[in-house]
């Protein structure tokens, strides 16, 4: 059976809030967001890791922190967990080209998310759909 977040079209299991981001479809879920395709829910995660990254939120430490709160995940076992899996160091400081290392970082979210690996086609789709973080 998939996850809860693959039944939602949305891996990163963003919950629902006030911004509204394209793909975004109603859905079922109380707690999470719905979206028309996969490409879609991983667009949305860019698009939030963008922001993050224009408040200063630039490492993954900075992004996991933020994204999955100690309150309610077991923080420091999920920033292990994407610093093995994207191979990108948990202090490394991104920017706004390093595209590359956000497709594996969101990949490794999602992998930690939904028990699953990632389908990579679909996180580099939603990648392209977005236009806050490049490719150097």
């Amino acid at each position: 059976m998939k996850s809860r977040g693959l039944r939602n079209n949305n891996p990163l299991n963003i919950r629902h809030n006030e911004d509204v981001f394209q793909g975004e479809i109603n859905g079922n879920d109380k707690s999470f967001k719905t979206f028309s395709s996969l490409p879609y829910g991983y667009r949305a995660a860019f698009v939030i890791l963008g922001t993050y990254l224009s408040r200063g939120l630039n490492t993954i430490e900075k992004i996991i922190t933020k994204w999955a709160p100690p309150a309610e995940n077991d923080t420091e076992s999920y920033i292990d967990k994407v610093e093995k899996w994207s191979g990108v160091s948990r202090n490394k400081e991104l920017t706004a080209r390093n595209g590359s290392e956000y497709i594996m970082i969101v990949a490794a979210m999602s992998f930690v998310e939904n028990g699953q690996n990632a389908d990579i086609s679909a996180v580099q789709a939603g990648f392209n759909l977005q236009t806050k973080i490049k490719i150097q």
